[in-house]
């Protein structure tokens, strides 16, 4: 039994929120304002992993970059980068699988807002992006915390994504899932047990915390 399998895991749920946090935010705005008729497509593409099952993500995401075709060999050679095996390619494939768990909620937050919001702030002669950064996200603070706690989360429990695009590498991609399915396998439950449960307490911490803040549990307790 090792504790690496755990750190990875955190590891990679952090790299993932962090970056799902940068992106999502300017495509989940675009997503608010944007009256262009792509927008069905988009919203679609990003839904895409709330049904798909994660094995069918992860063969296409090995398909696509292995160095066995054209595209994976430039991205390789070319780039210098390489996603299949890799803690770059959870990263990656980690990213695209947890989009929607930080995209809809933002968005949700912020086409919640009441125009005059914006309306008020660009007559002030104040930029879109200034408008979105020190107007609209400072008032849609539960919907960006409610994304990055369900990435995270989501990001931890991920299987079959890691396992197709990452592999099994001890040290480099085994993250806790895995592990877990490595113990249960090998009937080694205790182990199997000290995985899981880890993740269920934190998990569980984490998810109680965003509804106590969500629900203004603590302010009333700080009271």
């Amino acid at each position: 039994m090792s504790w690496d399998p755990l750190f990875l895991t955190f590891k990679l749920a952090l790299v993932t929120t962090i970056v799902l946090l940068l992106i999502s935010i300017p495509i989940a705005y675009w997503l608010v304002k944007t009256k262009a008729k792509i927008k069905p497509v988009i919203e679609t593409f990003i839904s895409m992993p709330l049904v798909l099952p994660p094995t069918v993500i992860g063969f296409y995401f090995l398909l696509a970059f292995s160095p066995g075709n054209s595209f994976g060999q430039f991205i390789e050679q070319w780039l210098g980068i390489k996603l299949i095996f890799s803690f770059g390619g959870l990263v990656f494939a980690s990213v695209l699988y947890s989009l929607p768990f930080m995209v809809h909620p933002i968005q949700a937050g912020l086409a919640s807002l009441p125009a005059s919001l914006s309306e008020a702030s660009l007559v002030m002669g104040k930029s879109k992006w200034t408008t979105l950064f020190y107007v609209l996200l400072p008032n849609c603070k539960a919907s960006i915390l409610t994304g990055i706690v369900l990435a995270f989360a989501h990001t931890v429990g991920e299987f079959g994504v890691v396992l197709m695009i990452g592999g099994n590498i001890p040290g480099s991609t085994r993250v806790a899932s895995i592990a877990i399915y490595d113990e249960v396998e090998a009937m080694n439950y205790g182990s199997a047990n000290f995985y899981a449960l880890i993740l269920f307490v934190i998990t569980f911490i984490i998810l109680l915390f965003v509804y106590l803040i969500n629900g203004g549990y603590l302010k009333r307790y700080w009271k």
